[in-house]
């Protein structure tokens, strides 16, 4: 089982052409991904956290799946929407 052995995972959010690179474990729940990416780069225009949904190859990710059920690999794309109200 390779999955102990690789420590971190390199993930890239990408939202309106902005792209941060988050390093995450590959059994970290995507709702403490999408909260830190929230805080630190997209809620700069007003937004508040929970805003967003996130996709991955057109499917949308659930606060509590990994990147491990998502079978993610190193420098995979994820890409941020503006939630419409």
């Amino acid at each position: 089982d390779t999955e102990d052995v690789k420590p971190k995972l390199s993930l890239v959010i990408n939202y309106e052409g902005t792209q941060i690179t988050v390093k995450v474990k590959h059994n970290m729940p995507f709702k403490k991904i999408f909260d830190a990416a929230e805080v630190k780069k997209f809620c700069t225009q007003g937004q508040t956290s929970g805003t967003f949904k996130f996709t991955y190859d057109g499917k949308r990710l659930r606060a509590e799946n990994t990147p491990v059920d998502m079978e993610m690999e190193e420098g995979d794309i994820i890409d941020a929407h503006l939630e419409q109200v």
